[in-house]
C-alpha cells in the first residue's frame, strides 16, 4: 500500500512539472514599455535597405472573455540601415487604415463592422481604438539591438496616436547579400500604455465580464532590399 502511494505521488509530481513546463513554453513574450530613447546613429559602413511592403506585415490578436479576434496591419513604408553583419537603425511607418480582421468563419458584415470600430470610422466611436482619420499612421523608430537573456532584442520607439513608448522586441535578423529579414517572436504590448482604453477593466470599473483584455499579441515580419 505504501509503495502504491509513493508511485502515485511520483506520477502527480511529474504531471505538475510537465504542466509547468508546458505553461512556460506557451507564454508569449510580454514587452515592457520604457521611456523614449534616442535613435541610433548608423555606422559609417551601414547601407540603407528599402522595406518591401508587399512582403512585410504585422499580425495581431486581441482577446476577451467570450473569445478572440485576429488580423493584420500593413507596413506603409520604411527603411532599415545595416552593415554586412547586423541591423543598425531604421524607421517603419505603419498604415493604420489597413487594419483587417481575419477571423475564420466570421460573417462579412460583422467583419466590416469590427474593422470600422477598430479604425474609428464609426460616428461617435472615433476614439474607442485608433481614430485613423486623425492618426492615419503609427511609427517604429529603431533605437538599438541588444542581447537580453540569450535573445536578440530589437529596441525601438513605438508611436501610436499621440504617445511614444520604447519597447524591446525579441527578433531574429538575417542579412544576406542585398536583402534583410527581420522576424519577431510573438510578443504582447499593453494597449493602455498608448491610451487605447476602450473596454479596459484596468481603466473602467463597471464593465463586469464585458471587457477586452489590455494585452495585444503581435508578430512582425519585415523584408527589405538594398536601396
Amino acid at each position: 500500500m505504501i509503495m502504491k502511494k509513493k508511485a502515485l505521488n511520483l506520477v502527480l509530481i511529474a504531471g505538475i512539472a510537465i504542466g509547468s513546463i508546458a505553461c512556460k513554453n506557451d507564454k508569449k513574450e510580454i514587452v515592457e514599455t520604457r521611456d523614449t530613447q534616442e535613435a541610433t546613429v548608423s555606422a559609417e559602413d551601414a547601407e540603407n535597405y528599402k522595406i518591401n511592403t508587399n512582403a512585410s506585415t504585422i499580425t495581431w490578436k486581441g482577446t476577451k472573455p467570450t473569445g478572440e479576434h485576429v488580423g493584420t496591419i500593413n507596413i506603409q513604408k520604411g527603411t532599415i540601415s545595416a552593415t554586412s553583419e547586423k541591423v543598425t537603425g531604421g524607421n517603419v511607418v505603419i498604415d493604420m487604415n489597413s487594419i483587417t480582421v481575419t477571423d475564420e468563419g466570421m460573417e462579412e458584415k460583422k467583419r466590416t463592422n469590427l474593422e470600422n470600430h477598430l479604425k474609428g470610422t464609426v460616428e461617435g466611436k472615433e476614439n474607442h481604438f485608433f481614430n485613423v482619420e486623425k492618426y492615419p499612421t503609427a511609427t517604429f523608430e529603431i533605437t538599438g539591438i541588444t542581447e537580453e537573456e540569450g535573445k536578440k532584442m530589437l529596441q525601438g520607439n513605438l508611436t501610436i496616436k499621440e504617445d511614444t513608448k520604447n519597447i524591446h522586441v525579441p527578433v531574429k535578423t538575417t542579412v544576406t547579400g542585398d536583402e534583410i529579414l527581420i522576424e519577431s517572436e510573438s510578443f504582447t504590448i499593453d494597449r493602455t500604455d498608448w491610451k487605447v482604453n476602450y473596454g479596459s477593466k484596468s481603466v473602467f470599473d463597471d464593465l463586469g465580464d464585458s471587457f477586452i483584455n489590455d494585452d495585444i499579441e503581435l508578430s512582425i515580419l519585415v523584408k527589405a532590399k538594398k536601396a
